[in-house]
């Protein structure tokens, strides 16, 4: 379609549910051999038709088959039960995040019954917990997508299954992020340990308990590797603290050992501390030698 000389470049958008448009901070390119052109900068445009909204699908949105009850089950996974699996892998729960209580219950309900379909009751699931999505926000503060995070990390309770952090994987402006390899990655080695036997470390650090001594919350993890470290080479960030008014602020960290002590000079008698607890943390940095992220947690439940 490329000619020598001055070429048009026309894209045609369709949005049923609202404008359309590029998403923002996104790479937009077209190659061409060897050679690669940045598409960046201003565009014409002019509105060609608007649409009504189409209403009555999840959240009010436009009516998806995908979003009714039992459609994706009964088109992409029923068909596969009569086939023999070596195990699961799992990457969902952006649409629960309102409802990260009720998700609690449904995973391990889920892996059960997965289980049970395929009539392997120790069949390994292998799932990732959502990236970091959304805006920044520079305060401590709740959080939907911290809350179904935490109900992810909750299944690991039930027997035979690991979780991929994905925590540093995400982008701001994307539900579903590019980078899909270190994903793969991550849950190929709870693969390797679990299914294939292996002796790696396959997981980043996992909060295990917490300790108060004095003004500092002392907090041991699982999954250490080799030892802790703050992937950048900085400061430990992400920690906020609170007494027993569960009002949070920044906090200092550090690690010794295998723990790691948390404080801060303006809370006297700390109760409660939380790591990475945001939509988007902005620098979750806390990883094991070996690489891998801490996953997000809180001791104020």
């Amino acid at each position: 379609m490329l000619k020598a000389g001055k070429n048009i470049f026309v894209v045609k958008v369709t949005n049923n549910g609202g404008k359309g448009g590029f998403v923002p901070d996104k790479p937009y390119c077209i190659f061409a051999g060897n050679d690669t052109i940045d598409l960046k900068g201003t565009w014409q445009y002019r509105v060609g038709e608007v649409y009504q909204p189409r209403t009555g699908g999840f959240g009010g949105g436009p009516i998806n088959a995908q979003n009714q009850p039992t459609a994706l089950y009964n088109a992409m996974i029923a068909p596969l039960i009569n086939y023999s699996v070596k195990g699961f892998l799992w990457y969902q729960g952006e649409a629960n995040t309102s409802r990260a209580e009720e998700y609690a219950k449904l995973q391990p309900a889920q892996i059960i019954d997965w289980r049970n379909k395929w009539k392997q009751p120790g069949a390994p699931f292998f799932y990732a917990q959502l990236p970091g999505f959304m805006d920044y926000n520079y305060l401590p503060s709740e959080s939907q997508w911290a809350m179904l995070r935490e109900s992810q990390l909750k299944s690991l309770s039930v027997p035979n299954t690991a979780m991929a952090v994905t925590i540093d994987l995400g982008e701001w402006n994307d539900i579903h992020p590019d980078d899909k390899k270190d994903v793969g990655e991550r849950l190929a080695l709870a693969a390797l340990k679990f299914s294939y036997n292996e002796n790696i470390v396959y997981s980043g650090p996992t909060y295990q308990s917490a300790t108060i001594d004095n003004s500092k919350i002392m907090i041991s993890f699982t999954n250490t590797g080799s030892g802790l470290l703050a992937n950048d080479g900085e400061e430990l960030g992400e920690f906020a603290i609170a007494g027993a008014d569960k009002k949070f602020v920044w906090a200092k960290a550090k690690i010794e050992g295998d723990k790691v002590v948390v404080w801060s000079e303006s809370i006297a008698d700390p109760k409660y501390v939380r790591y990475a607890w945001a939509d988007n943390p902005v620098n979750p940095n806390l990883y094991n030698k070996e690489g891998l992220p801490a996953s997000p947690f809180r001791t104020d439940q």
